[in-house]
């Protein structure tokens, strides 16, 4: 095979601003699953911190931040047994098909079940789904391009695109309806977003490659008895952990992040030791390693958008804009407006810089350190009293929150993509994904320790905590790259 053959896409037909055509099925399943996910978590903690008087479940602050970092931890976790299920029982685009079934589901239980009991079903159906959706639309995307393809990251990029679409329209429409009319119609609005999605992705389903509805490495008949007996006992095990109170609430998290680590350590085991894996892949696993671990530092302090910045949003933030006062969702808002502004211009910069464009390492090494940087700005407006803190002043910081991401988020997905071995294509996205879901469980963690008194310190540490991280990994990147073995 030529190296024109080799890197050359295998569309010829139509393109989607300039990318293969299957691109726009899955950049529009992804905008309306990340519609209803950020729609419904812009006004999740609200729900479960604001009194009964004013709609919520009045929960104190330190559990209702755990819960939020359990279930966005458990988000991510389950982007493992979503690979694993493509890999192994249905092939990615099936399991993306009933995994958005089961996000749909878990809005609805969000929307008419009342009280705790909402929460607990609609938090683990919707949990479960974005798992699964998440691995294999990742994946997906991914075999769209031959190997060599320097479209790849601006790809990933557009595709980047169309889930801060939703993320930023999402928590503009549920907080409007969770102000005007309460939390459960916001939390309807989030269901209604994800059957359009799902309408979208049965339409166009049909035009995703071959390979997406392949099975990897199928279970033989006496594998799938097993399997089934091993979620069974899985099952019976949360239950019984649940009644008899082991799974409280305030434990949620400190678990997440347990298992989190546990099922990371195992994951690299099994890819690492297995045989069907080359030397070269081998090697290009162990660089993986320290990129993951730098992941997962730069994710504990941008998921806070959704414990910490919340709060802070809630108490210290002056959100009036000319006489109105702006709910407190709509912050989460404007991190996507950046991204929809910047995502296009970091996509050209990758393909114009094509082969001349920084190493992944040097990528990974940047976006940490900045994301540490953008905790740092908090201190300026630190000491003063409620509503003191400018919106501007938050809105630059969020600014700098989008430039961190854009030189992880997107690239990260890219690279586990170029990085996987072959016999492991989804579950190396879900083990990027675990890196995700233990910083999700470490933000509800940290969360705790935050308090309008203890900013200086909270804020000052975990800033300089990430810019060391990010020091270290650029100092490590000519090793990285060596064993990366050509990929950049």
């Amino acid at each position: 095979m030529t190296e024109l053959d080799r890197t050359a896409s295998p569309y010829s037909g139509p393109t989607f601003f300039g990318q293969p055509r299957p691109l726009a099925t899955l950049f529009g399943v992804e905008l309306w699953e990340r519609f209803s996910f950020y729609g419904m978590q812009g006004i999740l903690l609200l729900y479960l911190i604001y009194s009964t008087a004013e709609g919520g479940l009045g929960i104190d602050e330190t559990t209702a931040t755990g819960i939020i970092g359990a279930y966005g931890g458990l988000v991510y976790l389950s982007t493992v047994a979503g690979a694993w299920i493509a890999d192994r029982l249905l092939g990615a685009e099936r399991t993306l098909f009933f995994s958005a079934v089961l996000v749909m589901a878990g809005h609805i239980a969000l929307a008419v079940l009342p009280g705790l009991a909402g929460v607990g079903v609609g938090l683990v159906l919707v949990a479960l789904g974005s798992g699964g959706i998440k691995a294999t639309a990742t994946s997906l995307v991914g075999s769209l391009y031959a190997e060599g393809d320097e479209r790849r990251d601006a790809g990933f990029s557009l595709f980047y695109l169309g889930i801060n679409l939703g993320a930023l329209l999402g928590p503009l429409l549920t907080g409007l309806l969770q102000t005007t009319l309460g939390f459960h119609y916001g939390f309807g609005l989030a269901a209604l977003g994800m059957a359009l999605g799902l309408a979208q992705y049965t339409v166009g389903r049909r035009r995703l490659p071959r390979s997406a509805a392949e099975v990897p490495a199928p279970l033989a008949g006496r594998e799938r008895l097993v399997a089934a007996g091993v979620a069974l006992a899985g099952v019976v095990v949360i239950v019984v952990l649940g009644l008899t109170g082991v799974l409280r609430a305030d434990r949620l998290n400190a678990i997440v992040v347990g298992v989190t680590v546990v099922a990371a350590v195992g994951y690299f085991v099994l890819i690492l030791a297995s045989r069907r894996i080359t030397r070269i892949e081998r090697r290009r696993v162990l660089a993986f390693i320290p990129l993951w671990i730098a992941s997962a530092v730069f994710w504990s302090l941008y998921q806070q958008q959704f414990t910490v910045v919340t709060l802070y949003s809630d108490s210290r933030l002056d959100r009036s804009l000319f006489g109105w006062e702006m709910p407190v969702s709509w912050v989460q808002s404007i991190n996507p407006v950046f991204i929809i502004v910047l995502s296009g211009a970091f996509a050209a910069l990758w393909t114009k810089l094509g082969p001349r464009q920084p190493s992944t390492p040097v990528k990974f090494a940047l976006g940490t350190a900045i994301m540490g940087v953008a905790f740092l700005l908090f201190l300026p407006m630190v000491g003063g009293g409620p509503a003191s803190a400018p919106l501007l002043g938050l809105v630059g910081i969020l600014f700098v929150f989008t430039i961190a991401e854009l030189l992880i988020s997107p690239v990260g997905l890219s690279l586990s993509t170029k990085l996987a071995p072959e016999a492991f294509r989804t579950q190396m996205v879900a083990l990027f994904f675990l890196s995700v879901a233990l910083g999700s469980a470490l933000s509800g963690t940290l969360a705790g320790y935050y308090s309008a008194e203890s900013e200086v310190p909270y804020f000052g540490v975990l800033g300089a905590v990430a810019i060391i991280v990010g020091a270290v990994v650029a100092l490590l990147a000519p090793v990285l790259r060596r064993l990366m073995e050509g990929v950049r």
